[in-house]
């Protein structure tokens, strides 16, 4: 079975304002530059793919400063702005895109940097990388501040879903741990462990392509999570 990727990076209510999500937009375009070439360039979402490659996003804050307006709710200010980008590389299968929802402030709503990666194809196998995703983590942290994030397998994601409680941080090939959350324990190898600036922690479990299908992975992602749960790390993020 092929298994399919996602990262994502998420955050509890907080209002911020168009100018301060454009900046946030900026540095997550500027830090995405260095993780990947394929991640290199970014273009609003358009009826067509010709189309869309007419409107590449750059890290300019005017320019993102109006894309998030447009991206604000018409009817419910307080869920904040919602902004969608593509890569344009290759097809629907090897093409990445994330879509951000931030400054909401609705209980009911959570804000979010959600990336979904390319599944299979010459695009895939350079992004499925623990270090791509390490990075693609690290950028999303240091521009959003999240509370924590997971790039990981959807296979392997509705294995934690189903370990873990609502709203509480799920573990995958690489996750992110906010500072606010608490130390990281000593994990076993081949955990590895990297600091992102001040404000959390990446923790890779395997340093090859993390899957579902291998016993071994899930019962290291599982340990794992056993923990950091004892640590008291893994408690539902709270509005």
């Amino acid at each position: 079975m092929n298994e399919t990727y996602y990262a994502g990076a998420y955050w509890g209510p907080r209002e911020e304002l168009p100018e301060a999500c454009a900046r946030r937009m900026a540095v997550l375009l500027t830090e995405l530059r260095t993780v990947a070439p394929s991640f290199a360039q970014w273009f609003q979402t358009g009826k067509s793919r010709h189309d869309a490659l007419l409107r590449p996003i750059e890290p300019d804050a005017n320019e993102l400063e109006a894309l998030v307006r447009r991206g604000k709710d018409r009817v419910v200010k307080e869920i904040g702005f919602r902004i969608e980008a593509w890569n344009g590389v290759g097809d629907d299968h090897g093409a990445s895109s994330f879509r951000v929802t931030c400054g909401s402030y609705a209980a009911r709503v959570k804000n979010a940097c959600a990336f979904t990666l390319p599944s299979q194809g010459p695009h895939a196998d350079p992004v499925l990388t623990a270090s791509v995703l390490a990075g693609l983590l690290r950028a999303s942290a240091v521009a959003w501040a999240p509370d924590w994030g997971v790039a990981t397998s959807h296979a392997l994601g509705s294995l934690m879903d189903a370990r873990s409680l609502k709203g509480a941080p799920r573990i995958g090939w690489v996750t992110y741990l906010s500072h606010q959350r608490g130390t990281v324990p000593p994990l076993p190898a081949p955990v590895r462990v990297e600091p992102v600036e001040d404000k959390g922690t990446l923790i890779i479990l395997t340093p090859e392509r993390f899957t579902a299908s291998n016993p071994q992975h899930v019962a290291l992602a599982e340990h794992v999570r056993e923990l950091l749960d004892n640590a008291g790390l893994l408690k539902p993020l709270q509005p």
